[in-house]
């Protein structure tokens, strides 16, 4: 692969757009670690 190609596939990957089920996913899961993180933090303060 020339540099050209990679430096085209490089440039092509960043501005991908991400897949709205994905980002629907990732978010999913931020605020079940978030929720999992105030429960542990919660249950250690009254136990």
């Amino acid at each position: 692969m020339t540099r050209n190609t990679r430096r085209a596939r490089a440039i092509a990957i960043a501005q991908a757009k991400p897949n709205a089920r994905m980002v629907t996913l990732r978010y999913l899961m931020l605020a079940a670690g978030a929720t999992a993180a105030s429960l542990a933090l919660l249950s250690s303060h009254f136990l």
